[in-house]
């Protein structure tokens, strides 16, 4: 048998933590991880935030990020122990052997330097290119993963793509040097469907092209049994199972990869409307200052009492600026809003204090939601005291009965944002958001940043207070799952356009039209073949138009 290209023994990583109004102590955060992976064949590491899957994945670069450090074990790559290596081979390895592709390519693109210099730079700075050979493997690398225009879009800036092309060229970068291993941290979690599967389709064809290895990153089972060998599933540090694609899917040994592979188990019988909407937009239309183009036009939508309206589309399709529009924070060119049986103004600014109270809104980040400096009850007692004038005890008493009815209980009122899940700070801002007793919740891709079983959690949480507190949710999301599992009705949304609009039953079920077939096709399902399957039958539409 032949050396794996990358072997890990014993892996121990930790941290120091600075928890406030504490002394510092140090954490053991990976606990003793072994695994092989073999040249050409690419593992997939699976779990919720927090597991280890990225301090993993960079400890094959020898790197520990934010202040981690690899504490024990060993990581051998082509024959050699890196951690062992001296600081200037480690340089030498980061970019030429080993490169990452990490989930923000926004971020991670240097918005003043054109693409093609940025994707070159590491083979040449390596010395594996000369800058001419460099720019022509790049070229090759861009038409091989789909790019248009591949001989001319390197001179674009970032700014000047789109996010699957941009994630596309962060690939390219990866791949530019001819490493031997690629480390994607999340490369596709940011993405719409629709795009995920076009970007998803290039790093599997690059992967199998180039034959390089590759460590895959997500806390998607269904994504990354599409292009792994074999899936290793990590909990809190520690391997949970480990696994062929078809074992792990198929036949699931333990409790924790059971849950993950049956997660969005909820079943969500769509109710029927009242005789009067809620909420009712008619003929929205709205621009942002400054421009003249329409990025809403002529909406129409109604919300009843107790129900949930899935807003769904790709990225600029128009569902974060509806939310934007009903909440006052852009007003429309044309159109009316009437919530509640009366009309709202157009500005936020103007709006009586009871449409402000009624009406809530949770946001897609927590993490950036809250006030860092605040405690949880501090947080959630704002709205208490600014629309009831509740004080002392009685705002206690209160903060803690929001803290029960979102399963959180005792000891969280004094603790602050860097002291929770990602899933318990999603509590604490609908707790927040209920606080003012509202009658309509505006809910902004409140689970696309979560794992799927704390996303399950946060789901069946919301729909189990929609029946305690009567309270209406429009529900914006790029996530069909979660529309199937929480709907009563469904804006489909596509360049500013209603597309398609109804009960759900009627909205998921055919005939379709041609977004809406995209959106529900592009969504991942847990089994072998499937994205070659769907690619394959895309191609075959496509020659037959």
């Amino acid at each position: 048998m032949t050396e794996p290209l990358l072997k890990v023994r014993g892996l121990k990583i930790g941290a120091t933590i600075y928890p406030p109004g504490e002394k510092s102590r140090d954490i053991e955060i990976v606990h003793g991880v072994d695994f092989d992976l073999e040249a050409g064949k690419v593992l997939g590491l699976i779990g919720e935030s927090g597991a280890g899957k990225s301090t993993i994945g960079l400890a094959a670069l020898s790197y520990g990020r934010g202040g981690v450090e690899l504490t024990g074990g060993e990581v051998w790559l082509n024959g050699r122990d890196i951690l062992k290596s001296r600081m200037a081979d480690k340089r030498s390895l980061r970019g030429g052997e080993v490169t990452y592709v990490s989930q923000s390519a926004a971020a991670s693109f240097n918005p003043a330097k054109r693409i093609m210099e940025q994707v070159t730079e590491a083979a040449i700075s390596h010395g594996k290119f000369t800058k001419k050979e460099a720019e022509e493997r790049a070229v090759g690398l861009f038409e091989k993963l789909g790019l248009p225009d591949p001989e001319n879009i390197g001179s674009r800036y970032p700014h000047q793509v789109s996010g699957g092309q941009l994630q596309r060229c962060m690939t390219a970068l990866a791949l530019c040097p001819q490493p031997d291993l690629v480390v994607f941290d999340e490369p596709t979690t940011a993405l719409d469907v629709t795009t995920q599967i076009d970007v998803l389709k290039a790093i599997k064809t690059a992967i199998r092209d180039t034959g390089v290895a590759a460590l895959y990153i997500t806390h998607d089972l269904a994504v990354v049994a599409q292009v792994s060998d074999h899936i290793m599933v990590l909990q809190q540090g520690a391997m949970v199972e480990y696994g062929s694609v078809d074992q792990i899917i198929n036949a699931p040994k333990e409790e924790y990869t059971q849950a993950l592979v049956s997660v969005r188990s909820i079943k969500h019988v769509e109710k029927e409307p009242g005789q009067t909407p809620l909420l009712k937009v008619e003929g929205i239309t709205a621009r942002y200052s400054g421009t003249n183009f329409d990025v809403l036009k002529d909406i129409d939508v109604e919300l009843h009492a107790g129900q949930t309206l899935a807003v769904v589309g790709e990225s600029g399709s128009g569902k974060s600026t509806l939310a934007r529009v009903i909440t006052g924070l852009l007003p429309p060119s044309e159109g009316t809003l009437t919530f509640d049986g009366r009309t709202l103004t157009p500005d936020l600014a103007t709006r009586p204090l009871d449409d402000l109270r009624e009406l809530q809104m949770i946001y897609q980040m927590a993490d950036t939601a809250m006030n860092p400096r605040q405690t949880v009850g501090t947080i959630i007692g704002r709205p208490l005291e600014f629309y009831f004038g509740l004080k002392g005890k009685e705002k206690q008493k209160r903060i803690q009965q929001l803290l029960d009815e979102i399963e959180l209980g005792e000891g969280f009122q004094d603790r602050y944002p860097a002291e929770l899940s990602g899933g318990q700070k999603q509590r604490v801002c609908i707790a927040r958001a209920l606080a003012a007793k509202p009658k309509l919740i505006i809910c902004d891709e409140v689970t696309s940043a979560l794992d799927p079983l704390v996303a399950d959690g946060i789901l069946k949480l919301l729909l189990r207070l929609q029946k305690v507190e009567d309270v209406a949710y429009l529900f914006i999301t790029h996530d069909l799952a979660t529309v199937k599992a929480i709907a009563d009705s469904i804006a489909v949304m596509f360049q500013g356009k209603i597309v398609r609009y109804g009960p759900k039953s009627q909205v998921l079920a055919p005939p379709f039209d041609d977004y809406t077939d995209l959106l529900l096709s592009s969504v991942p399902e847990m089994r072998i073949g499937w994205l070659e399957e769907t690619i394959a039958t895309r191609k075959m539409e496509a020659a037959g138009n």
